[in-house]
């Protein structure tokens, strides 16, 4: 049996249902809420696993789904070397997000990376301790403020609203997921300009280390052709 995992709630479980239906291949929910029973129709071979999209990645790597719907960040930021655990079969066209940097608009002078290195050479020398930047993306952020040559910062890790962060004190600065920018600009935060560190969107992923039983090779094969991939 073929298992494929999508998120278990929210408005990426609605768009992999409506794409998904858009292909021949209907995908629903047979419990409550509070369950994560599911079911496939339109295909045969194939069960429907429900998870947090959090999880998802994970679930891929360990081999306990073949395919997984889920955003490109998460399984950047989860999975250490992750195109040998997973590979991206196609891009969704939903869950559009970027991940990028912000800092307070009072700061007039800093609108680039290379204004934020500058700025937080400066915050050390006076204060004693890096400039933090708040985030639940660790990774992602650690390899882009590599890659620009950005050394004098302090990642804190960010439980709950990281823009709200700055505002409460905890750090100076944020590296989080948008999409429209307005929760930023609301709290008085700017995005640095250039690329974002990650332009993400959800993608259906399939799992390089799950195993094949009898029939599984059919059915992934009858799979993958009727979502045209």
């Amino acid at each position: 049996m073929i298992k494929l995992g999508i998120p278990s709630k929210g408005r990426l479980m609605a768009d992999t249902f409506d794409w998904f239906g858009e292909r021949g291949i209907t995908l629903s929910r047979t419990g409550s809420d509070r369950e994560y029973a599911a079911a496939v129709e339109g295909i045969d071979g194939v069960a429907l696993v429900l998870l947090p999209a959090g999880e998802i990645p994970r679930e891929l790597a360990a081999g306990r789904v073949h395919l997984g719907v889920t955003g490109s960040d998460v399984v950047r930021e989860k999975l250490a070397h992750w195109d040998t655990l997973v590979e991206p079969l196609t891009q969704m066209g939903f869950g559009f997000a970027n991940l990028v940097i912000a800092v307070p608009q009072a700061w007039i002078d800093v609108e680039t990376l290379d204004d934020l290195d500058a700025v937080a050479a400066a915050f050390r020398a006076t204060h004693g301790h890096r400039l933090r930047i708040a985030t639940k993306y660790h990774r992602l952020v650690r390899e882009h403020l590599k890659e620009n040559e950005i050394a004098d910062y302090l990642l804190v890790d960010s439980q709950g609203a990281t823009e709200g962060t700055v505002a409460n004190l905890t750090a100076e600065a944020i590296a989080d997921i948008t999409t429209t920018g307005a929760t930023l600009e609301a709290n008085h935060l700017k995005v640095l300009q250039g690329d974002p560190i990650h332009a993400s969107q959800a993608n259906l992923f399939g799992s390089l280390t799950a195993g094949m039983e009898a029939g599984d090779e059919q059915a992934l094969a009858t799979l993958t052709a009727k979502l045209g991939l």
